[in-house]
């Protein structure tokens, strides 16, 4: 191809992905303009409070594992003495 064709071609390539990039969301999460956007998922009330009873069941597993452990010990203790 012609550099005079094949160049201004990549430079307005360029800068249409340039344009495009300044548009897109930028990371997790966030929404991008009207033509292209959508509502993110992590922000719909479903996946909320999904978030929510996930998070709420990873703390009680993890406090029962803690409740566990301290039994153990105070078990352990009392044997020994």
């Amino acid at each position: 191809m012609l550099d005079r064709l094949y160049l201004p071609l990549l430079a307005i390539l360029a800068v249409l992905t340039t344009a495009f990039a300044a548009v897109w969301p930028q990371g997790l999460g966030d929404r991008s303009p009207a033509p292209f956007g959508r509502e993110p998922v992590q922000r719909t009330a479903q996946m909320q409070a999904a978030m929510k009873r996930e998070t709420e069941a990873s703390e009680r597993r993890l406090n029962r594992a803690r409740e566990a452990v301290r039994d153990l010990q105070a078990q352990t203790l009392a044997r020994g003495q």
